[in-house]
């Protein structure tokens, strides 16, 4: 079956809000000020980060698990599955995390599948304001069917 060569972005984003411990009043700040737009989505988020976007600024969030038990790598399968058309993942670039592998393999997989991906608050306000925010978008994908049909040794 030959690879789709773009994935459709409706009006209604589904958009995976990812941060870590020291970025996350960062991205509920973000939230707060983003809280209109973002209502308007259908949003994903790691366990911990879920709860306090419920909690903290009274929005719907489908919650995964904490990104450390496998969060990232449940959001990353959704990427792979184009089951999401955003990450706004707040990354704490000078912090150990002991899932670090998973993190960066998120990262890798949003650029491999061509998703719009926001790791600081400058790109995702840039992001978010986007006239593309308000209707539906022909995301292209690579195509990568000469991996997949590759000759092994």
């Amino acid at each position: 079956m030959p690879h789709p060569k773009s994935v459709r972005i409706n009006k209604i984003k589904r958009i995976a809000l990812v941060a870590h411990d020291h970025r996350k009043p960062v991205l509920l700040e973000w939230i707060k000020y983003n809280k209109g737009t973002l209502s308007g989505h259908e949003l994903y988020a790691t366990g911990t980060t879920g709860k306090l976007i419920r909690d903290q600024v009274g929005l719907e969030v489908h919650s995964l698990i904490s990104g450390p038990l496998g969060g990232d790598s449940q959001i990353g399968a959704m990427v792979c599955e184009k089951k999401l058309d955003f990450l706004f993942f707040f990354w704490d670039p000078l912090a150990a995390q002991p899932h670090d592998p998973d993190v960066k393999a998120l990262l890798r997989l949003a650029v491999v599948w061509n998703l719009p991906m926001a790791c600081n608050r400058a790109t995702a306000d840039f992001l978010i304001s986007s006239p593309l925010m308000n209707g539906t978008y022909e995301r292209e994908l690579v195509d990568y069917e000469a991996h997949l049909n590759r000759q092994l040794p």
